[in-house]
């Protein structure tokens, strides 16, 4: 047996030159944050490649998820999903709201839009939902129930960066769309967040939330946070970019192999690809549904041979211990088995086919 590891995912890097000659002018400018040029640059390259109109950098997806919720000026309760990051949640908590936790479609672990309507009160003023693994919420079907009821649609597009829907860039859908670039990410900025959106009037302070609230040199007329992406975090976006498309296939060729030998097996489920999405492949989940082994025990055999998996979502959010007895409880079976039966694999661009096979013998075997 090697003793070399499998993460269960890595960084990807642009070749280091690249990203020395992007940095290189700063020494001159020493302006390092505060929407430079870098920054600027980075955002009208983000509108072209992801075909929206406009797009906001921040520090992190938390935070740009939190800043676009409070630009929303939402209040009362929040449609949302129990089977994503606890940030999702957390985002909403922080806003002083309530999650309305709602089951998610077996079929591909996103919102259940079958049950989102039950759950709609007057205290309702928005759905965040999450496109889990890549596979996309069922966007139609939200926004017809949104524009019923007069809600606003914010989507967690954390694992989507890149994706399209019909040839429709994922950004475009709902009211906007926040995607995390961190640097486990399929595309990253070391750390960062991306919120997308069509209609500026809808977010007016999403700017200046971002900034502390400042709306003029001394004027502050929000209560904002600091969410500034820096310089240094948009030059590695900037040399990212020219690779993503690279990135994207080495991980669908990984993708394909762990499909080619999972599929089939008697006990392990794989979810199936969506129609009319092209996607990122940004994890590989698979589901222990009655094989050999349960999940934790096919965690432990991999970590016994140095490859490292990852329950996740793991524990579903709204069994989270902080939200013991806060809010309603609402029945959310399926999101709860899955939980406890998903295990999301190694994948990562530059995979070796003979790493991937170790993965699938390890379980296998």
């Amino acid at each position: 047996m090697t003793d070399r590891k499998i993460p269960v995912t890595r960084s990807s890097m642009p070749p280091f030159e690249e990203y020395v000659e992007e940095i290189r002018g700063l020494w001159d400018s020493r302006w390092l944050s505060n929407r430079g040029a870098l920054h600027r640059r980075f955002e009208e390259q983000l509108e072209r490649y992801l075909g929206t109109p406009h797009v906001s950098l921040f520090a992190n997806g938390h935070l740009a998820l939190e800043a676009v919720i409070q630009a929303a000026g939402l209040t009362g309760e929040v449609i949302t999903t129990p089977f994503t990051h606890i940030s999702t949640s957390h985002a909403i908590v922080r806003n002083g709201l309530e999650p309305v936790f709602c089951d998610i479609l077996e079929s591909d672990l996103t919102i259940d839009p079958g049950k989102i309507e039950a759950l709609i009160t007057e205290k309702t003023s928005a759905i965040v939902a999450t496109h889990v693994y890549g596979y996309l919420c069922h966007v139609d079907d939200i926004e017809r129930i949104a524009k019923k009821h007069g809600l606003v649609v914010i989507y967690d597009g954390a694992h989507a960066f890149g994706e399209t829907l019909d040839g429709v860039g994922v950004g475009n859908f709902g009211d906007a769309v926040m995607f995390s670039t961190h640097a486990t990410k399929v595309f990253h900025t070391i750390e960062g967040g991306i919120v997308t959106y069509r209609d500026p009037s809808a977010f007016p302070s999403l700017d200046e939330i971002v900034n502390f609230g400042f709306t003029g040199n001394d004027e502050i007329g929000y209560i904002g946070t600091n969410a500034r992406m820096n310089e240094f975090e948009a030059a590695m976006g900037l040399c990212n970019l020219k690779y993503l498309e690279r990135e994207i296939a080495s991980r669908r060729m990984a993708s394909e192999l762990y499909a080619q030998r999972l599929s089939g097996v008697p006990g392990i489920r794989l979810l199936r690809p969506q129609e009319k999405v092209t996607y990122n492949y940004a994890y590989h989940p698979v589901i222990f549904d009655g094989f050999k082994y349960d999940r934790e025990q096919v965690l432990k055999r991999l970590a016994d041979r140095d490859i490292f998996a990852r329950r996740y979502f793991y524990p579903a959010v709204d069994r989270a211990e902080c939200y013991n007895g806060r809010y309603a409880h609402y029945e959310t079976p399926v999101a709860q088995y899955h939980a406890d039966h998903v295990l999301t694999l190694p994948l990562y661009a530059g995979m070796a086919p003979e790493d991937v096979e170790r993965v699938c013998d390890a379980i296998l075997r």
